[in-house]
């Protein structure tokens, strides 16, 4: 087909998911972050690749179908790879079968595992996906929220990763208990399979209002501890589902981003469940990289009600008035708009004129004042109280950056909230 630079640029610039197609049928079917830059590369490869020369060759059609997220993405195109399985798509996987990851579905405490291909009639498959590293990555992020077993032959002893908390109930640990309670364990165990299967079907949506039904009834039940395990759980669904990358960017090339970024960032996060305990951290990174000594962690004093904006108005002012730290030169705040707001305020407030940036979710995308150029954001300035947002910035290693600093301030925070619970416990 003819492709002209018009054609291109009519293209989105979102994530999801193409489709090479002759007479409506697809040759090759492809994911990418950015659809527009990502088929582009293609007609530039096919100038000195001959697999790539010989699709463009032979397609009439680009379809483009944009999801809300990168793991979407993911899914859908296992999916329709699964129901066309196009020509190309097979022949560049050089002979190799396709990967999957696998879910014993039959077995008393059911494993999850990748395999080559589906092989059993007995077992419940999901794929194919393109690439070793992307099934690994999808199975360890899901690990971390809803644990399973992995582990081929049971015995009595917990498995590798039960020493993690990743395996949770741990089938091995279910073998050894007292029959009624083995009984609850092993219904709990199955529970999280439907979860993941769940999740691996697209239907996410189910999974999070389960576990947030269960949130509040340990809320109820004053079950603190186990509440911020749960809600941490919600939060790493949702940064799964919307925000999670499975590209290979390299997120801290220091090459790349001494050069683009302010020399010392400093990010902001509040962290409270339901008001109680609220802390607050500071993390900083020195030329594009974390300088743990340099971090700070507030315990919330002034605010009492629930809010996140008055919490981190607090934090602020009380940096602010440090004039024994090094001075940042550019600051990230955790939000949207009500956040980006209440920290110009502070930074009016002080006299102080700097870069300033928030970082919003579903999707991640920068928040900014209007008033400020997007050219370069290492000149941000503040200004009026209005905002506008962009869902990537010009420069992906700067965007990336912030969204890696981000979440290491969600990190610090909760472990600093964590603490101060278990702290209240043992009183």
């Amino acid at each position: 087909m003819n492709i002209t630079k018009k054609n291109i640029e009519s293209l989105p610039s979102q994530c999801g998911v193409y489709l090479f197609n002759k007479n409506s049928y697809p040759l090759y079917i492809g994911k990418a972050a950015n659809l527009k830059a990502r088929i582009l590369s293609h007609f530039q490869n096919a100038k000195l690749d001959v697999k790539e020369k010989l699709i463009l060759e032979n397609i009439d059609e680009i379809k483009t179908l944009s999801t809300d997220s990168e793991f979407k993405a993911i899914l859908l195109e296992a999916e329709l790879i699964k129901k066309y399985q196009p020509k190309y798509n097979v022949r560049w996987k050089d002979d190799k079968d396709f990967l999957y990851i696998k879910i014993t579905i039959r077995e008393k405490y059911p494993k999850i595992v990748t395999v080559r291909k589906e092989n059993d009639g007995q077992s419940l498959y999901f794929g194919p996906f393109s690439s070793t590293r992307i099934a690994n990555d999808l199975l360890r992020e899901i690990r971390k929220i809803i644990p399973f077993c992995s582990q081929k032959k049971l015995s009595r002893r917990p498995c590798f990763y039960a020493k993690m908390g990743l395996c949770d109930p741990c089938p091995n640990y279910i073998l050894s208990v007292k029959t009624r309670h083995a009984a609850s364990l092993q219904q709990l165990y199955r529970s999280n399979i439907k979860k993941i299967i769940n999740i691996l079907k697209g239907k996410s949506d189910l999974v999070l209002k389960s576990l947030e039904k269960e949130l509040k009834t340990k809320i109820k039940e004053e079950n603190y501890e186990g509440g911020l395990k749960l809600r941490n759980k919600i939060h790493l669904l949702r940064r799964l589902i919307s925000e999670r990358s499975f590209t290979d960017d390299n997120l801290l090339n220091k090459t790349v981003i001494s050069s683009v970024v302010p020399k010392r960032i400093e990010c902001y996060d509040v962290s409270n469940l339901f008001g109680q305990e609220a802390t607050a951290s500071m993390v900083v990174f020195t030329n594009g990289l974390p300088d743990k000594k340099e971090y700070k962690r507030f315990r919330i004093k002034t605010v009492k009600q629930i809010s996140d904006t008055q919490m981190l108005t607090e934090v602020l002012r009380r940096r602010l008035a440090r004039k024994d730290w090094p001075f940042p030169d550019m600051l990230v705040v955790d939000g949207g708009k009500p956040q980006l707001t209440a920290a110009l305020e502070v930074l009016h407030n002080f006299k102080i004129n700097l870069p300033l940036v928030g970082i919003a979710k579903n999707p991640d995308r920068i928040v900014y004042p209007t008033n400020v150029s997007l050219s370069a954001l290492k000149h941000l300035r503040g200004g009026r109280m209005d905002s506008s947002e962009v869902k990537r910035v010009q420069n992906p290693s700067l965007f990336n950056l912030i969204k890696h600093i981000r979440d290491e301030s969600h990190r610090f925070a909760k472990k600093y909230h964590l603490l101060l619970r278990k702290k209240k416990m043992m009183l």
